[in-house]
């Protein structure tokens, strides 16, 4: 199923609802994609990650520096970061 890079840049940030890049989510806590910032790219390959807006995001590592580890779609998934800073999230409900 191919997937439109125009579905990956749809949801825009909400006014209401604070967004974090994914680079500053801690370990252990847990967001929802709600945008992308990148060129078609990182878009492609996000969406080929299953990264696209909507997807529950769990941070299992970040140190602050060097690639975080996350889980997304029952999938481990390394990213740099870079990469994670152009990740927008809304921190999940504790």
């Amino acid at each position: 199923m191919a997937l439109s890079l125009d579905l990956v840049r749809q949801t825009a940030p909400s006014p209401a609802s604070p967004e974090i890049s994914l680079a500053d989510l801690p370990a252990g806590e847990y967001g929802v994609v709600i945008h992308l910032a990148g060129g078609s790219e990182l878009l492609g390959r996000m969406a080929t990650l299953g990264l696209t807006p909507g997807t529950e995001i769990t941070v299992l590592r970040n140190s602050g520096r060097g690639p975080l580890i996350v889980l997304a779609r029952n999938t481990r998934i390394a990213l740099g970061r870079g990469e994670a800073r152009k990740i927008r999230v809304r921190r999940g409900e504790q």
